[in-house]
């Protein structure tokens, strides 16, 4: 069983910035490939990054946050982190931090996740 725990939402003005943190549990984390997904009031959950682990890691990213917001991983701590430049109050949503711990590969839908977390606001003002 793998636990997800994110921190680091809150509230933030346009164009500024936050970071997002996703502790977690397992033994053999650095074979997983994480991912942030978000959902905001209305509409699907949707792939915000995502990780893979190998000798260089991959990231990937969302055309609506690449070039503004940043995955990355520390496996001596178990966490993945967001961090979210030049925000935009289309980015308000709750964020996901979720797990994947079969193959390694680029993953961008939720079916492809094992394990989630509980999911944190993020809310930016105009």
């Amino acid at each position: 069983q793998v636990q997800l725990v994110e921190s680091g939402g809150g509230l933030a003005q346009a164009g500024g910035s936050l970071r997002l943190s996703c502790a977690t549990s397992g033994r053999t984390f650095m074979s997983y490939t994480m991912g942030w997904f978000r959902q905001a009031p209305g509409k699907e959950r949707e792939f915000v990054a995502g990780i893979v682990p190998g000798i260089a890691w991959i990231t990937y990213y969302a055309d609506s946050v690449k070039g503004r917001f940043t995955i990355s991983r520390d496996n001596t701590k178990n966490t993945v982190y967001l961090q979210m430049n030049s925000l935009k109050p289309e980015d308000t949503a709750v964020y996901y931090c979720a797990a994947r711990t079969s193959r390694a590969t680029i993953a961008r839908m939720q079916r492809e996740f094992d394990y989630w977390g509980q999911g944190t606001q993020v809310t930016v003002s105009s």
